[in-house]
């Protein structure tokens, strides 16, 4: 036994005993905690009371018993903090039950509670006082206060410990109630975040129609309410009558479980779940039970615990979802809830799944069927709007099917006219992006201070007349292809801001900090020479080699004399059916004269001219102005006569088709007249074969 004093102090004055309470009061307004609160008290009253030990006995409303919850003792003690005690058999009990003071001056004297008395003496406590704890609320419980030695309590030292006894009362109510105020709050937190996962379960199920990308989102999102290190998906195969894993989180694992392992039905644990539609928690001895291969390679894995819940929709078990813990006892009743709230969801999710794979295949059988039928009706060049058949347009189609597939910038050059917009447009068209936006820009015609905030957009306030954010060109292309027409002409302090978005698919609006990132495709186009522009110092040379990824060089018209006449008859009807005009006949001599002439202004010089024509045709047949055909930098006088053009493009039409007239490669047919209108042009013109020829 430790020494224990044996002297009484003497009777405390009512200035000590006030000053006490004060010390007391004092004390519990600085402790939350039982524990600290009683040790400061037990130090505290040493002062003014003697005793050896001081005890905090709590009701327990829900088994109706005393249990020891506080012990300062300076005494040795056998008794354990939790011992419990009932009601009707303890001093304790009975001061809880009677709310009135249980004192004891001499344990030697016969009592009531005589085997917790005996078991007091022999802990070495001779005299004892315990006063309820009682706010007006609620009954608490008991304080004790012990000593080693016999002790006559007088009345005033009883009413001062029941001061004492009142102040702790409301002291130990307040800390129970902050306790209980911490344990709802966490009981709150935990119903927060399993709703939070039920939430994010939920915008999974609706986002992914992946099952390895379902599970791995799933599998994050419940960790953080749930301890596990494994999770699984096994579908059930009707064809095969077992299941097969379909996905598979187990960063841990050994390899030994892996995703397509086929689990059987028999002897499985996801089996049983699956044939039972109940929930499997298994612990060690539990899982040594099933004799599947899976579930030995699951124990030969270091797996401990398992919990495995069926997937039910429409009443019907499409598989499991599986939990593991390398951990013993590692799920308890509230985490088969949440796993069965959440499986509804998984079950819906993999539904959905399924009939979208089911959807994939039929859709992608439905492409090949149509890009087969497509094959087979589409002729060998098919773009839509740019006519003709020569070879050197061929060539440059040739060139458009071969980069379209790709992602690849390209550069298109020419002179005005030669119809790069409509190549831009069907390299889009036959691009992977032709379900997205073709963006055109033409920076020729965007002033240059304006030009910066066209392509790349401005915020609010970024420049005086921006009161409001605009997005720009390349933004709205996003997914799509943009196409630059006059590229040359983007002024040389904007060109660093088109080469980063070219690399690095990025760029800030005017006015913002923040960075947009963007998925486009370049097509450039210009009429300039971009090599002449980069040595002059106008043209950046990065940016040049980085547009001239894919060149493309669009022949002017009069390197395609072949593929007039079919543009004349595309833009006469094109133009004759928005009049509402009726032109039937194209003069054989008119088609021969545009031919021949070098069309400076190229298919847009066409176009406008064959407009006009129509315009002022009132009949049947076109009537072009050819006084118009004139290159403004030749002279007239060296002009050919119409006589002597027409004359020379049937002499040339002979020698080409070997001098025959009729059939469909003769030379009617290459000059687009019928044949006795062919023999009538050449009797007036005076065309004869040589006896040579």
């Amino acid at each position: 036994m430790n020494d224990v004093p044996t002297r009484e102090l003497p009777a405390a004055s009512p200035e000590a005993q006030h000053r006490a309470l004060l010390e007391v009061a004092e004390a519990i307004s600085q402790h939350r905690d039982l524990g600290e609160l009683f040790h400061e008290l037990s130090e505290r009253l040493h002062r003014v009371v003697d005793f050896e030990y001081l005890n905090l006995i709590l009701h327990d409303p829900a088994h109706n018993v005393m249990r020891l919850h506080i012990l300062e003792s300076q005494m040795p003690r056998n008794t354990r903090l939790g011992t419990e005690f009932q009601v009707g058999q303890t001093p304790s009990g009975w001061v809880w039950e009677t709310q009135q003071p249980f004192i004891l001056d001499d344990l030697e004297k016969e009592t009531p509670f005589a085997a917790l008395l005996q078991n007091m003496r022999e802990n070495g406590v001779k005299s004892v006082c315990s006063l309820p704890l009682t706010t007006a609320q609620r009954r608490l419980g008991v304080m004790s206060f012990g000593r080693s030695t016999t002790h006559q309590h007088t009345e005033s030292e009883i009413a001062f410990l029941q001061q004492v006894a009142r102040q702790v009362a409301v002291a130990v109510d307040n800390v129970l109630n902050f306790e209980s105020a911490q344990a709802y709050q966490r009981q709150l937190a935990r119903e927060r975040d399993r709703l939070r996962v039920l939430l994010e379960v939920n915008n999974a199920v609706v986002s992914q129609l992946d099952l390895h990308d379902l599970l791995s989102a799933i599998a994050a999102t419940l960790r953080r309410v749930i301890h596990h290190e494994y999770t699984s998906l096994a579908l059930f195969d009707s064809a095969t009558n077992q299941m097969r894993v379909m996905a598979l989180d187990f960063p841990q694992g050994k390899g030994l479980i892996h995703e397509e392992m086929i689990v059987p039905l028999d002897g499985s644990i996801a089996g049983k779940a699956f044939r039972s539609r109940q929930p499997i928690v298994l612990d060690r001895g539990g899982m040594k039970e099933f004799k599947s291969p899976t579930s030995r390679m699951m124990q030969d894995e270091g797996v401990r615990s398992v919990l495995s819940m069926p997937l039910i929709s429409h009443n019907r078990v499409l598989g499991t979802i599986s939990l593991a813990s390398l951990r013993d006892a590692a799920f308890q009743q509230g985490d088969v809830d949440l796993l069965f709230q959440v499986s509804d969801q998984v079950a819906i999710a993999v539904e959905n799944a399924l009939a979208f794979q089911e959807i994939a295949v039929l859709k992608n059988k439905l492409a090949q069927e149509k890009l087969y039928l497509e094959d087979e009706i589409r002729s060998e060049m098919n773009f839509d709007e740019i006519v003709g058949e020569g070879a050197s347009l061929r060539a440059v189609l040739k060139q458009v099917e071969t980069v379209a597939p790709t992602d690849s910038t390209v550069l298109i050059t020419g002179e005005t006219g030669t119809g790069k917009e409509l190549i831009a447009r069907a390299i889009h068209n036959l691009s992977p992006r032709r379900e997205r936006t073709f963006v055109k820009v033409n920076c020729a015609a965007i002033p240059t201070g304006l030009l910066e905030s066209e392509l790349f957009g401005h915020e609010r306030g970024a420049f005086t007349g921006a009161i409001a954010q605009r997005i720009g060109r390349f933004e709205l292309a996003h997914g799509g292809t943009i196409f630059l027409d006059e590229v040359g002409d983007i002024p040389l302090e904007l060109q660093p801001k088109l080469l980063r978005v070219l690399q690095e698919q990025e760029f800030e609006r005017l006015g913002s900090t923040q960075t947009t990132r963007v998925d486009v495709r370049l097509v450039a186009a210009t009429n300039r020479d971009l090599s002449e522009m980069v040595a002059a110092r106008t043209f950046r040379s990065d940016l040049y080699y980085r547009l001239r990824v894919f060149p493309l060089l669009m022949p002017p018209l009069r390197d395609r004399q072949e593929d007039i006449p079919a543009l004349v008859r595309y833009f006469v009807e094109k133009h004759a059916r928005r009049m509402n005009r009726m032109v039937e006949t194209i003069p054989a001599e008119t088609l021969d004269l545009l031919v021949r002439y070098p069309w400076p202004g190229n298919i847009r010089e066409l176009e406008n001219l064959i407009e006009r024509a129509v315009i002022v045709s009132p009949g049947p047949v076109l009537r072009v102005p050819l006084a118009e055909l004139k290159p403004p930098s030749e002279p007239v006088g060296e002009n050919l006569t119409l006589r002597a053009a027409e004359r020379d493009h049937i002499l040339r039409a002979l020698e080409a088709t070997n001098w025959v007239l009729a059939g469909p490669r003769g030379a009617a047919a290459r000059l687009g007249m019928k044949r006795t209108t062919l023999q009538s042009k050449m009797r007036k013109l005076g065309v004869v074969k040589s006896r040579q020829g």
